[in-house]
C-alpha cells in the first residue's frame, strides 16, 4: 500500500510538464503523444504481453478495456482540460480554481470503495472506515489550510467547469483503479500497463482525430519534446508501472485510500520556492493534514494483513451478493 501512495506521489510532478503544453495544444493532442510515447517503451515487452493476452477472458479484456478507454484515455483528456482553467496563458496560475478542484479529488477514494465492493466483493471493517476518513481530513487541510469553508462560498463559471471536467476524470480513475485490480489477479502488472497505453491508443488517435480534424496533428515542435518526455517517463511510465506493480498485492478500497498521496504531493510541492515550486507559503494546517494523511495511509498498511478488507480469493466481476463471502 505504501508503493502504491509513492506511485501517486510520483504523479505530482504532472504540473511541471502538462500545463506549459496545454497552453499550446489541445488536451487529446497532449494525451495521444504521451500514450504513444509510452506504449513505444513497452515494446520490448510484447512478447510477454502477447503470451498473457491470449489466456485472457472476455471480462479480463473487459476490464483492461475500461481501464485504457476510461482511466487512460478521456480521465486524462478530462484532466488536462481542467489544467487550463488553473494554469491559464500568460497569466499566474490560479490557486482558487486549482484549490477547489482538487478538493474534488477526495471523491475518489468514495468513488473507488463503491465499486471496489458491487465489482469485486470486497468488505470493509468497522476501523477501514475511521482511517480513511483520518486520510480524508488530512488532504482536506492540506488543500484548505486557512479557511475550510472557501469551497463552499461560491464557484464562478470556470470553477465550475473545471471541477466538471475533474469530476469526470476522479471517477474514471476510480473505475481504472477497481478493474485494474481485477485484471491484476490474472495477468502480471507489466502487461496490465502495456494494456493501459496500447489499447487507448487507437481510442486517442481516434477522439484526435473527431475533434480537430488533420488539423489535430500539427503544432508540435521540437521544443516540446522535454515536456513530452517528463510527462511519459516520470508520471506516466515509471509511476504507473510501481503502482500496477503494488496494486498487484493491494485490495483496490486500500489503494484509492493510498492515491490521497497525489493531492498531498501536490501541494507540498508548491510550497516550495521558485522554480520548484509555486512559493505559497506552508501552512500549520498543511503540516496537520499532512501527518494525518501519512499516519491514516500507513496504520491501513500495517493492518492490511489483519483482514481490514475482506475479498473473495479470486474476484469475479459484478457477482451477486449472496456469492461472496
Amino acid at each position: 500500500m505504501l508503493f502504491v501512495a509513492l506511485a501517486a506521489a510520483l504523479w505530482a510532478s504532472d504540473p511541471y510538464f502538462r500545463p506549459a503544453l496545454a497552453h499550446q495544444l489541445s488536451a487529446s493532442q497532449i494525451v495521444l503523444v504521451e500514450d504513444a510515447l509510452i506504449t513505444l517503451c513497452f515494446l520490448p515487452a510484447i512478447p510477454r504481453v502477447w503470451r498473457e493476452a491470449a489466456r485472457l477472458s472476455l471480462r479480463d479484456w473487459l476490464a483492461l478495456g475500461a481501464v485504457a478507454l476510461g482511466a487512460q484515455a478521456f480521465a486524462t483528456v478530462l484532466f488536462t482540460h481542467s489544467l487550463s482553467y488553473a494554469f491559464p496563458a500568460g497569466a499566474a496560475p490560479d490557486l482558487n480554481v486549482e484549490n477547489e478542484v482538487y478538493l474534488l479529488y477526495l471523491l475518489q477514494p468514495l468513488f473507488g470503495v463503491a465499486l471496489a465492493r458491487l465489482v469485486l466483493g470486497e468488505r470493509r471493517k468497522p476501523y477501514f472506515w475511521a482511517l480513511a476518513a483520518l486520510a480524508l481530513a488530512g488532504v482536506y487541510l492540506i488543500v484548505f489550510p486557512v479557511n475550510p469553508l472557501v469551497p463552499f462560498a461560491s464557484i464562478q463559471h470556470g470553477q465550475l467547469i473545471a471541477a466538471l471536467f475533474v469530476l469526470g476524470a476522479v471517477f474514471l480513475w476510480a473505475c481504472g483503479t477497481v478493474f485494474g485490480r481485477y485484471a491484476l489477479s490474472d495477468v502480471s502488472f507489466v502487461t496490465t500497463g502495456a494494456m493501459r497505453f496500447g489499447l487507448a491508443l487507437p481510442a486517442l488517435f481516434i477522439l484526435n482525430l473527431v475533434s480537430h480534424g488533420p488539423a489535430g496533428f500539427s503544432g508540435f515542435s521540437l521544443g516540446q519534446i522535454p515536456s513530452f518526455l517528463g510527462i511519459a517517463l516520470i508520471p506516466g511510465l515509471l509511476a504507473m508501472l510501481l503502482y500496477y506493480r503494488a496494486l498487484s498485492r493491494t485490495p483496490a478500497s486500500l489503494a484509492t485510500v493510498a492515491e490521497l498521496a497525489y493531492p498531498c504531493t501536490l501541494f507540498l510541492v508548491f510550497s516550495l520556492p521558485a522554480p520548484v515550486g509555486l512559493g505559497a507559503p506552508l501552512q500549520r494546517m498543511q503540516i496537520a493534514g499532512a501527518i494525518l494523511l501519512v499516519a491514516a495511509v500507513t496504520a491501513l498498511n500495517v493492518v492490511k494483513r489483519r483482514d481490514v478488507i475482506r475479498a473473495p480469493r479470486r474476484q469475479a466481476l459484478m457477482v451477486p451478493t449472496d456469492e461472496v463471502a
